[in-house]
């Protein structure tokens, strides 16, 4: 719960705008109605919420939705997509900041360096799913509450991780480029096109978003695998027909695609380097929206170069957003985005009422929900306690902060 003062200084890191402007014109006028996520979990149930569920919510202008909240409780309210280097708004600001929202998808750092920088901080808010843009062990050490919104756009993550196994599979990117440059070359369109059929596809890691992709590849007539921490229950397995792997190292043996779903820690940093790659089939594909230093950068290239790999697909870069010198970017067969899969406008508005929601309890001195929880007490707490390790998680933050060039993975 809050020991801060009353008046807080809430700061928030967002993307930048649309190009076009904000806000922006939308194709649809409403989302459909969910009423609980697949577990039974409920949805974020703020008090209220100052916003209008499907529109942008992400982006410095929106604000998530939080100003008028904030502003007419006493607490100030700064929004800012600057935020890498020493110069940055967000560095200015955090040195007297007693709450830092961010989203993943254009992280705000939060280094050892720049929580020793802000010593009134002792709220972190990620706005989704993926804390690792914090570092956790400075967060324990120096009692800072780490929370993200569990399962706001997880099914969001997984409906894009299949739609990339599909891409790269039946190659689709190429084919898209000949039609709108005008041409129909049909033959070097299906010239790397293959079904999936048949195919042996397995996860990493089958917590919310592995287990989710996992049922959805299920109806294309795969073989299903993974491996995880935590194997799942045995009538699970059954429904699915699932192969459970001991280790990672079995199942990229025998996998065609592999699909990434694992969090970042110290012991998933540069999981797929070379040597790991190597165990793969030569022509398989990867997948992955987890987060970009569980591969290792130069080792993704030098693979597809080699044919070792026939594609890769990811959603997650390091740092974000990456320069544009990025390897990645102009690497052969991928089908690279920028970390959109779990910024839908659907997810959006799941996971701005859930900020909200913990904003609410935060400041009223009530509990917050156990499975938003990443760090509480100094110590990895509910869903963290799962699914994260103690150490500096953040070899995944780890100069993101301070330099958008030259960095691994």
């Amino acid at each position: 719960m809050s020991t801060s003062p009353s008046s807080q200084k809430v700061l928030c890191v967002l993307y930048p705008d649309p190009v076009a402007g904000f806000p922006p014109r939308y194709a649809r006028e409403s989302l459909p109605t969910v009423a609980r996520y697949p577990d039974g979990q409920a949805l974020p149930s703020p008090a209220s919420r100052d916003f209008t569920p499907g529109h942008l919510l992400g982006s410095v202008s929106a604000g998530l939705g939080l100003e008028r909240f904030l502003v007419e409780r006493g607490h100030r309210f700064v929004v800012t997509a600057d935020k890498d280097g020493p110069d940055s708004v967000f560095a200015r600001e955090l040195v007297d900041a007693d709450i830092v929202i961010s989203q993943p998808f254009w992280p705000g750092y939060l280094t050892a360096e720049r929580i020793e920088k802000a010593p009134r901080l002792r709220l972190a808010i990620t706005a989704g799913i993926g804390s690792d843009h914090v570092d956790l062990q400075s967060a324990i050490d120096r009692n800072i509450t780490v929370c993200e919104i569990t399962w706001s756009n997880s099914t969001s993550v997984a409906e894009h991780a299949v739609m990339q196994m599909l891409a790269l599979v039946r190659d689709y990117i190429p084919q898209y480029g000949w039609v709108v440059r005008g041409g129909w070359n049909i033959a070097d369109a299906v010239s790397r096109s293959y079904d999936i059929e048949g195919m042996d596809v397995g996860v990493v890691a089958a917590g919310r978003i592995g287990l989710a992709v996992l049922r959805r590849m299920k109806p294309f007539d795969v073989r299903l695998h993974y491996t995880d921490k935590h194997r799942l229950p045995a009538d699970t397995e059954q429904e699915l027909g699932l192969t459970f792997h001991d280790t990672v190292e079995s199942l990229v043996g025998v996998c065609d695609v592999v699909s990434i779903h694992c969090p970042l820690h110290p012991e998933t940093e540069h999981m797929f380097d070379d040597a790991l790659i190597g165990r793969m089939k030569r022509g398989s594909y990867i997948v992955n929206t987890a987060r970009g230093k569980i591969c290792d950068r130069d080792a993704i290239v030098r693979a597809l170069e080699s044919g070792q790999l026939a594609g890769y697909a990811g959603d997650v870069w390091f740092p974000q957003p990456p320069p544009g010198d990025h390897p990645w970017r102009a690497m052969p067969n991928h089908a690279m985005t920028p970390h959109t899969s779990g910024t839908s406008l659907s997810a959006q508005a799941r996971y701005a009422a859930g900020v909200r929601e913990i904003l609410e309890c935060w400041l009223d001195g009530r509990p917050i929900r156990e499975e938003y929880l990443i760090v509480q007490g100094g110590a990895l707490a509910g869903t963290g306690a799962h699914s994260y390790v103690e150490g500096d998680a953040t070899g995944g933050s780890e100069g993101g902060a301070e330099s958008a060039s030259g960095q691994a993975g």
